[in-house]
């Protein structure tokens, strides 16, 4: 094995393009023209961790929650379903929440969270709503990136304290303690230590707002260590609003120096006794009760000190003076004012915020690493936090099942795949499970039995998983436990998010990345080394993390190892492998020899991190490599493009903006320089090889992109605290063109749609509490560049011979006139159908009604045909009227734009799961067509019989003095109601009046109709034979009512012609 050093090489010929942004052809479309497709939201539903959480005053419903990740929140049921309320305005990581208790409709956020993870994100400052978060102002702030505490004034919200940490990754003047008098309008700093320390923790006085206490708290981060502590940790006192301050960090009773993280309370019931948690050597809880003049160390539990910098954070009970709280990984409850505590937990751990009512000190809300949970009984039970979809995910990847899989590794969880679609109403927890790895894991199915998986976590463990067996098996690449030590200690270096994959080429070959790159060919039973170490291997880099006071080597800060492997599909044994310290290197031959081809300085920063690499499905030599150097302080978004196997790299970032760092880049599958982008703050796509970019957003809200996976003609977005969106299809992409981009109107051809079994269950899914499923049918997009009021649009749905199943438009009414003039119309009235499914129907008319806008628009279409015959009052048990769905197959579809015609063939194909022959689906469609039109003919004869009545009853309100005339119009009525009792129960008005009276004919039709499409199968026989029959008794009814009509009819007419009365037909 060797290994190639090439930079000086490449660093000649490198082209000018390597230098900066190549001047190439620019292809861009307004977003207008795709502005229907949709991300759709697919869970899980499992809250990712929040850093700050608070109830309001007086209504015990009402909290807000701010997510590490995904942004604000608010329930208003008390925790049973929460719902984002800074969509559409900010989003991302959130810091600190505060609701002001004179006025509780406004409330303050601070961006950029305070639990100064290895993954955390930053915020671009403050925001204010004055509606309870119906809407919001940004009120400044911009370069306070993480702030930990905001503290408003009792009687005056116009008067906010805001603690800011700042920039994480280098010294900056921004840290300090801000505050405005103008609710926000202007700011002053007003307590400011150092440019490497900012506000840990920040309180007033409860009983007197003057009086203020706040922490102070050195700490740093870079992509290799976090440190906690140093000199400049110290806690702080003012009398008077924050105009001055005292240090009181030597005074009696306190610990020695270095500090690092300090939390402080202060008793509501008794504002002299106040409590500070230290990080120090000989730190832990200390209390005073004398307003912090002098200190006595009441607790040093380890359990309440461990990991100080992600917790120390301390509450005093609102109600009972010796009551306080410590959270950690669990939370500390003491009611002897802090000597002893008990350990509880809520339901997930790792607890970060508490608010506890003033009025009440038994409601509480909880924030911790699996969102936020309520309690109404001081802590004895919560709400849960599976009703959250605010996940974090670190990669993405899929099976090859049907319907296909997702798998990622939630943060602060366990490892979870999900399918994309399920056969519910939506995705919901049995639709998904955990699987192989921990929190931080690649995961890999094995391509050739998606049943076993294998997963990475920290610290370099490996393991496999048979999902059909539930066996686990560790298959680690080497099996020491490093933990409490630096990664110098061990013999192969692993990154917190190590890779891990399978072989495009070669099902049999997993990778895996240490500072080495391995291979196993047989399951991780045996792994090889096929690399010399692919990493800078500085020695700074790999040392021992956690600062003075505290170490922390949990594994994610273990740094110099390779993370991002990726084999070309096109070029078995070319392998790509990045570096989270800045290499690129390249083998063509499996890992015998090696070559570095990182791209130079000038171009990509030493310690840039090397987060994707993604080989072009179209030509070999091409890649794009997705870095980022935020870890260092550079926000700079970095994205690559060579297509010469790495000898000359071009930056294509041209409009990215330029703060939003880049984690992801992926080319699309079908169209050639189609590349979508993710970001820390959102989506992008570029049309022309990475040339330009534009946003991608859609409805995808802000948050942090961390892995893409093109999968069909779709794309699944892995998100870093908003959980996995996907694009169900993106085929409008594909089709867009220098001709049609300024057509008026487009009508784009249909991905291949999958005919499935999908039900909509009864209600409604609630979308505050699972998954958006896959729309159930054919998903049709068009585009209309300037809609006016008075256009016309009417699609068509058309078998191949023309024939018409379905017609939705935006004018009913000149569609009609359309229609009565077409030697083509459809013969009889409209029907009526569902849009929903078999399981939850309700009416519409045959004529779906659209509603288009300018711009891009989406429809969908159920695959069935319309379903009977309806009437006013109509009450069937247990047959929803639901047209028969059609038989896979081609189709047209014909849209009707004003006088222009468009045109576009697609396809519906089988369930691959269905093992039924086509012969049986159109055996099926055949006899659902039948038994429906059966139905129409039942509830026609019901429409003809109630429209005589109506006439028989409007000549007897003319004629009551005429007895013979009224003797043969009751006959007539009686016998008709007779017929009509046979065909139709006319006593069921309500959904189980059929329970009582029992149903007829139509029913029996209808029930038969529903119980014929309840899956994929040809009729039974059994279902035959009883058509034959229920079609039988429905004939005999007909024969006797148009007998009937014909007898009574002609003697009523011929009574009234005898007598010279108007003559007014007695037929429908």
């Amino acid at each position: 094995m060797r290994i190639k050093y090439i930079l000086t090489l490449t660093a000649l010929i490198f082209s000018i393009n390597t230098f900066g942004q190549s001047k190439k052809s620019i292809i861009n479309y307004d977003e207008s023209l795709y502005n229907s497709i949709e991300y759709r939201l697919i869970g899980p539903f499992r809250g990712g961790r929040a850093g700050t959480a608070v109830g309001v005053l007086n209504n015990p419903n009402l909290y807000y929650m701010g997510t590490a990740g995904g942004g604000v929140w608010k329930t208003q049921d008390a925790g049973s379903t929460w719902e984002p309320i800074s969509d559409g305005y900010f989003g991302g990581s959130i810091g600190a929440i505060a609701v002001s208790e004179s006025d509780p409709n406004i409330i303050y956020v601070g961006e950029g969270e305070q639990t100064l993870r290895g993954n955390v994100s930053s915020g671009h400052g403050m925001w204010k709503s004055t509606d309870a978060g119906e809407t919001w102002q940004y009120i400044g702030l911009p370069k306070s990136e993480h702030i930990s505490r905001i503290r408003i004034h009792p009687e005056n919200p116009e008067i906010v304290y805001v603690g800011v940490i700042g920039n994480l990754w280098k010294p900056n003047s921004e840290r300090g303690l801000y505050k405005t008098n103008d609710g926000g309008m202007t700011w002053e700093k007003i307590l400011y230590v150092s440019d490497k320390a900012g506000i840990g923790d920040l309180i007033l006085d409860p009983n007197n707002s003057r009086i203020i206490y706040a922490t102070t708290w050195q700490m740093k981060r870079n992509g290799y260590r976090m440190d906690s502590g140093g000199p400049d940790s110290k806690i702080f006192r003012s009398y008077d609003s924050g105009k001055t301050w005292e240090d009181i960090s030597e005074f009696t009773g306190l610990p020695s120096f270095p500090w690092g993280i300090v939390g402080v309370a202060i008793s509501p019931v008794n504002s002299k006794r106040i409590w500070v948690m230290v990080e120090a050597d000989n730190g832990g809880l200390f209390r005073s009760d004398d307003g912090g003049n002098n200190w006595e160390k009441v607790n040093s539990n380890r359990a309440l000190r461990q990991r100080a910098w992600y917790y120390t954070r301390i509450y005093a009970d609102t109600q009972n003076e010796d009551k306080v709280f410590v959270l950690n990984v669990s939370y500390g409850v003491s009611t002897d004012g802090g000597k002893t505590f008990t350990l509880k937990n809520a339901p997930h751990g790792d607890h970060h915020d508490l608010w506890i009512d003033p009025n009440n000190n038994m409601r509480m809300v909880i924030a911790d690493d699996g969102g936020a949970q309520v309690s109404n009984d001081g802590g004895e039970n919560w709400s849960t936090y599976f009703n959250q979809p605010t996940a974090q995910f670190y990669r993405v990847s899929t099976d090859n099942s049907f319907p296909y899989r997702i798998y990622g590794a939630q943060q602060d969880n366990s490892t979870v795949r999900i399918k994309h679609r399920s056969s519910g109403s939506s995705i919901t927890e049995r639709d998904w499970e955990p699987s192989a790895g921990g929190e931080s894991a690649h995961l890999a199915p094995d391509p050739k039995n998606n049943e076993i998986v294998f997963g990475g976590t920290y610290k370099g463990y490996m393991m496999m998983q048979d999902h059909s067996n539930g066996q686990i098996r560790s298959v680690n690449i080497w099996p020491d436990n490093p933990a409490g030590s630096g990664a110098e200690v061990m013999k192969y270096r692993f990154n917190w998010n190590f890779p891990v994959m399978f072989s495009p080429n070669n099902p049999n070959k997993l990778y895996a990345g240490s500072n080495y790159l391995h291979l196993s060919e047989n399951s991780g039973q045996t792994w090889k080394t096929i690399s010399p170490d692919l990493t800078r291997n500085i020695p700074e880099t790999i040392k021992s993390s956690g600062g003075p006071i505290t170490q922390d080597n949990t594994g994610a800060e273990y740094y110099a190892n390779i993370f991002a492997i990726a084999e070309s599909e096109l070029e078995e044994g070319v392998i790509w492998v990045g570096s989270d310290d800045g290499l690129i290197h390249i083998t063509k031959d499996g890992g015998e020899s090696w070559e570095n081809i990182t791209p130079p300085n000038k171009l990509s920063p030493e310690l840039n991190m090397i987060n994707s690499i993604d080989p072009s499905p179209f030509k070999k030599g091409k890649a794009y490599v997705a870095a980022t150097s935020y870890k260092f302080g550079d926000y700079t978004p970095y994205l690559y493009k060579t297509e010469d196997y790495g000898k000359s790299w071009s930056l294509i970032t041209d409009g990215i903006n330029s703060n939003y760092y880049t984690r992801v880049i992926r080319s699309d599958k079908k169209r050639e320089g189609l590349l979508y982008a993710g970001t820390e703050w959102g989506m992008y796509i570029s049309f022309d090889d990475g040339n330009s970019w534009s946003e991608f957003q859609l409805n995808l809200p802000v948050t942090s992109i961390r892995d893409l996976k093109v999968k069909d003609n779709d794309l699944v977005v892995a998100t870093h605290g908003r959980s996995f969106w996907i694009i169900d299809d993106l085929t409008p992409l594909h089709q867009l063109n220098n001709d049609n981009q300024n057509d008026d109107a487009i009508l784009f051809k249909p991905d291949l749609s999958y005919r499935m079994a999908q039900s909509g269950g009864r209600n409604r899914p609630n979308n505050l509490l699972s998954g958006q499923n896959h729309p159930n049918g054919v998903i049709i997009n068009y585009y209309i560049k300037n809609l006016q009021e008075d256009d016309y649009i009417r699609i068509d749905i058309e078998n191949k011979d023309g024939s018409l199943i379905r017609t939705f438009t935006n004018n009913k009414d000149k569609h009609s006139k359309i229609e009565n003039n077409d030697v083509n119309k459809m013969v009889g009235n409209p029907v009526l159908s569902n849009p929903n499914d078999i399981d939850n129907a309700l009416s519409s008319d045959n004529l779906v009604s659209l509603s288009p806008r300018s711009g891009g628009n989406r429809l969908i279409w159920d695959m069935r045909y319309p379903g009977f015959r309806s009437f006013e009052g109509m009450v069937l048990y247990s047959s929803p009227n639901v047209g028969p769905k059609v038989a896979p197959g081609k189709y047209n579809i014909k849209m009707t734009y004003n006088n222009q015609i468009l045109q576009k063939e697609f396809e519906i194909v089988k369930d691959p799961r269905v093992k039924i022959s086509q012969a049986d689906y159109e055996d099926q469609l055949e006899f659902l067509i039948n038994v429906r039109d059966e139905v129409s003919r039942a509830n026609q004869k019901i429409i003809d019989i109630r429209n005589i009545k109506n006439n028989l009853i409007f000549i007897s309100e003319k004629t009551r003095d005429n007895n013979e005339l009224q003797e043969m119009i009751n006959n007539y009525l009686t016998d008709l109601s007779e017929i009509e009792n046979n065909i139709h129960m006319t006593k069921n008005q309500s959904r189980q009046d059929p329970l009582n009276y029992g149903i007829r004919i139509n029913n029996r039709i209808a029930f038969l109709l529903a119980d014929s499409q309840r899956g994929d199968y040809p009729p039974t026989d059994q279902s035959k034979e009883f058509f034959i029959q229920v079609k039988g008794e429905l004939d005999s009814e007909v024969m006797k009512l148009d007998a009937m009509i014909d007898k009574h009819s002609q003697k009523i007419e011929n009574y009234l012609e005898e007598n010279k009365i108007e003559l007014i037909s007695l037929n429908n």
